[in-house]
């Protein structure tokens, strides 16, 4: 069940890079980007931990946030 979960959470961040992030400037302040930081931490880690990372990640991804090189640990 849990490798479902991995590939659908996969899938959506494949469709986010491929078909919108090409249509919004780019604004990432960290390296590697947060959506393949994302994909890293799902693949890595698993699903669960992989998306807490993820999900970490994105919310302090915010003007007042840091920035720089940020990798999955």
């Amino acid at each position: 069940m849990s490798f479902l979960v991995r590939y659908f959470l996969l899938g959506l961040i494949w469709v986010y890079r491929h078909l919108i992030s090409p249509l919004t400037p780019a604004s990432c302040r960290y390296t590697p980007t947060c959506s393949a930081y994302a994909a890293e931490a799902v693949q890595k880690h698993g699903p669960w931990r992989g998306g807490r990372l993820a999900l970490r990640r994105i919310g302090r991804c915010h003007p007042w946030g840091g920035h720089g090189y940020d990798p999955v640990p």
